[in-house]
């Protein structure tokens, strides 16, 4: 896929252009079906926030001992054999 900038503008001109040439009725029906449609998407996204299990973060301690954690040489191990 080419990215094309003065293509997309032109074509931006070119809605904009033919959305404006519509009768207001239209537009008005137009916007009535944009805002059902934001409604059902917000009522979608309302309910999958509550219905998402949220785990709350691990408490990290700080290291009471200076010995090494065992998974700090991880992947060292293979790039030296």
């Amino acid at each position: 896929m080419t990215f094309d900038l003065k293509r997309v503008l032109e074509s931006k001109k070119a809605l904009r252009r033919k959305l404006a040439a519509r009768p207001v009725g239209e537009k008005l029906a137009m916007l009535d079906a944009l805002r059902e449609r934001a409604l059902a998407l917000r009522e979608a996204g309302d309910h999958l926030r509550h219905s998402t299990v949220h785990e709350a973060p691990e408490k990290y301690r700080p290291v009471q001992n200076k010995e090494k954690h065992p998974s700090a040489d991880f992947g060292r191990k293979a790039s030296l054999s």
